[in-house]
């Protein structure tokens, strides 16, 4: 077997430490995780048994991420020029992916298919569809491991967010309980469940898994989005027009009970799945207490706030919170669209929004919607427009409560404390 030890966990006591912007500091290549083989002179911490195969004797590690823009890291930086499924520098599958490579001794040592996509749903992984993220996996290149993140945008996580909290069709955006109670009626459903299974099942037949019994699936579920348990933020708004919804408790609660719902709604599957196997093949990732503390409305915080880099979710337009070391590799997304673009084309940009399930293109369209059916309407804040009253591009509105690079870093890090805590060799 190849790569025995390259998942034994190094860790440098500062990299975990520095949380708030004022205390980033330079990450050092000594305080990078690394995954390390036997030759390497720091402290070594057991290697999962699911992982025993990894060898670090020249052959090329590899693995594969599916999913939506939870996996994509949307908002968390970019080189040159963002591609269509806004793809991160700063995703958790990217950290994980140069963990690997600096263990491997480089780069090419490390095969990462990122096939994530931002609007992602359970359909577009699975086989036939024209995005298909399957039919995209090139299954003869080396993949020992899968990241799976997927069921915000089959459950309704952004029809909740635009009713519930920005409004971006301001009066149109439909009710709020509504969004809620059909959220919450897809969740009790079984269509998720099994189109959860399928996707699961074709990912394991597409590796043969029966040839790689080392080979499983990390599936990470989602993070609470508020403290719920102050009341100080019941007159705040994150609405993009002037005089949107309140962010109070009771919202804030439902919403994080929406998630918690989901998050057990995905568990609850994978352990059906595993009952059909003598070894688990899949494990979850909950990671959602890592946001203690980094989460919209904490204690003494006035929202929207754009200044607090210890939020470890993105505001619309909000900036990232990338640690300095790697600030310089992040481009901006202040780009703007041309007015005659089609995706603020108000007659008919809703149909093309709609099938790309992307928040910021759907978040566009009916901001220009809105305005076009009310001209007088004003904005919250003027930074949701460009000075010349242009729109951003979509990722300025559709990163928003997405992780920002440091929530990615605690996804990375709640990921190698499950595989710590599997069996190990």
């Amino acid at each position: 077997m190849r790569l025995a030890a390259v998942f034994t966990f190094v860790f440098s006591s500062g990299l975990v430490l520095s949380r708030t912007f004022k205390q980033l500091h330079v990450v050092a290549p000594d305080t990078q995780h690394v995954l390390s083989s036997g030759t390497s002179t720091h402290h070594r911490r057991p290697l999962p048994a699911a992982l025993a195969h990894l060898k670090g004797d020249g052959f090329q590690t590899g693995f594969v991420a599916f999913g939506d823009s939870y996996s994509a890291g949307i908002g968390t930086g970019f080189k040159e020029k963002e591609d269509d499924c806004r793809h991160g520098l700063g995703a958790h599958g990217e950290l994980i992916r140069a963990d690997l490579a600096a263990s491997q001794g480089g780069p090419n040592s490390t095969a990462f298919q990122f096939l994530s996509c931002t609007g992602a749903t359970t359909q577009e992984i699975l086989s036939g569809g024209p995005d298909s993220q399957m039919d995209a996996f090139n299954a003869s290149s080396p993949v020992d491991f899968a990241l799976l993140s997927v069921g915000g945008n089959d459950l309704g996580f952004f029809d909740v967010m635009n009713a519930c909290v920005f409004r971006f069709y301001n009066f149109y955006s439909g009710t709020c309980e509504t969004a809620l109670a059909n959220s919450q009626a897809q969740i009790e459903g079984d269509e998720f469940e099994q189109r959860l299974q399928v996707v699961i099942t074709e990912i394991l037949d597409a590796v043969r898994w029966e040839k790689k019994p080392w080979f499983f699936v990390t599936v990470t579920g989602y993070a609470r989005f508020f403290n719920d348990v102050t009341d100080a933020c019941d007159g705040m708004s994150f609405g993009v027009w002037w005089n949107g919804p309140k962010l109070k408790k009771d919202l804030r609660s439902k919403m994080n009970a929406m998630v918690l719902t989901v998050n057990a709604k995905i568990r609850k599957t994978i352990d059906k799945i595993n009952s059909r196997f003598t070894k688990d093949k899949l494990v979850f990732v909950d990671y959602d207490e890592g946001f203690d503390g980094h989460r919209f409305c904490e204690e003494g915080v006035k929202e929207p706030d754009y200044g607090r880099a210890d939020t470890w979710f993105f505001l619309v337009g909000g900036r990232d919170n990338a640690r300095n070391g790697t600030q310089a590799s992040h481009t901006s997304d202040l780009e703007t669209l041309s007015p005659t673009s089609i995706l603020v084309d108000p007659s008919s940009c809703l149909e093309p929004a709609r099938k790309s399930g992307d928040w910021g293109e759907l978040a566009l369209c009916y901001m220009a919607m809105a305005k076009a059916r009310d001209p007088s309407l004003q904005l919250a804040r003027g930074d949701l427009v460009a000075e010349n009253s242009m729109w951003y591009v979509p990722t300025y509105y559709g990163k928003t409560f997405h992780p920002r690079s440091l929530g990615h870093e605690t996804i990375r890090d709640k990921i190698y404390e499950v595989w710590r805590g599997l069996d190990v060799v």
